[in-house]
């Protein structure tokens, strides 16, 4: 799709929606409509203009203007335009949800570039090594792979590995340990994750067969992902497999989100999301388990939908690695 054929995509989105103005700030959406730099990007019925002072560039007559959802307060406040502020998402989240198939090529690239990085995590020296160090360590190879941006990147240990929002600090990797290692970030534009998980010298008591439903879980998500499933038809069948495990209670609560331009968003694979999957749409199938104070489990896997099914543009989750050293 051209930026001439998204623009009129836009514009009749906006007439439906009537809104008079998008202003973006750098963000997916700004990328989405060709933007660089750190300019803003305004969108109206006849113009597409970069500019450092939207209020100039946004019509006077404009009634209700679109604001990106990246947009800082003080950025809001300094529009000072005398118009309704509401989401520009209404109008450019369905818009992004399928990607164009060089937009898909995107996506892969950036997956196989998030992989290769995870992949190394067998080489490391983990025993008596920080979250925080083995993180620092990750974040170097990430740069170096060419990555534009570190959106994410986890290492969690033990205990820890039971906090979905984990942030790595001083506790040292020991025997004994599970250990949740992610990476996700941007390459050329577009976003990609992965998650793998590990066991230290050797996996904690009952870890195995609580890995084992996750891998389960995420086996039934992408035999659920299939052209005209809903979003949480495959939240469902992930958590029919943790349910029926007798772990349904620790389960996260989604089973992943859409990747491209950005890391979150469209569609999500929860319970109420109806978005009927297609192809294009590219996905991060994460399910996870979370038993507090002990240990949880979190794979994470780019898929692409496509007309013959699902293609997973990563690997896929291995079994059970033991790292020994």
């Amino acid at each position: 799709m051209t930026l001439d054929s998204r623009l009129a995509a836009v514009r009749a989105a906006m007439a439906a929606s009537d809104i008079d103005a998008l202003v973006l700030r750098p963000s997916p959406d700004f990328r989405f409509l060709g933007g660089t730099g750190d300019a803003f990007l305004v969108v109206t019925a006849d113009t597409l203009t970069g500019t450092a002072v939207p209020a100039r560039v946004v019509p006077a007559r404009a009634r209700r203007v679109g604001v990106d959802p990246e947009m800082r307060v003080r950025e809001l406040f300094g529009l000072s335009i005398e118009a309704e502020l509401v989401p520009a998402a209404a109008v450019l989240a369905p818009l992004r949800l399928r990607k164009e198939p060089e937009e898909v090529e995107a996506v892969g690239r950036a997956a196989a570039a998030a992989e290769a990085v995870l992949g190394q995590v067998r080489e490391f020296s983990w025993f008596g090594v920080t979250e925080r160090a083995m993180a620092a360590r990750l974040r170097v190879l990430l740069l170096e792979s060419g990555c534009e941006a570190v959106l994410s990147l986890r290492v969690a240990a033990g205990e820890h590995t039971a906090r979905p929002a984990h942030r790595p600090g001083e506790r040292v990797i020991n025997p004994g340990d599970a250990l949740l290692v992610s990476v996700c970030g941007r390459w050329d534009g577009y976003c990609a994750e992965v998650a793998r998980v590990f066991a230290v010298a050797e996996p904690p008591e009952d870890f195995e067969a609580m890995y084992s439903v996750v891998l389960a879980a995420h086996a039934a998500a992408l035999s659920s992902m299939r052209e005209g499933a809903s979003a949480a038809g495959v939240a469902a069948a992930v958590r029919g497999v943790i349910d029926g495990s007798g772990y349904g209670r620790f389960a996260a609560t989604g089973a992943g989100r859409g990747v491209g331009l950005g890391h979150d968003e469209g569609p999500r694979l929860r319970p109420g999301e109806d978005t009927v999957l297609g192809a294009g749409m590219t996905l991060c199938v994460e399910p996870a388990i979370y038993v507090p104070d002990l240990f949880g489990a979190r794979v994470a896997d780019v898929v692409a939908c496509t007309d013959a099914g699902p293609e997973v543009l990563t690997g896929g989750p291995p079994p059970l690695h033991v790292l020994d050293r």
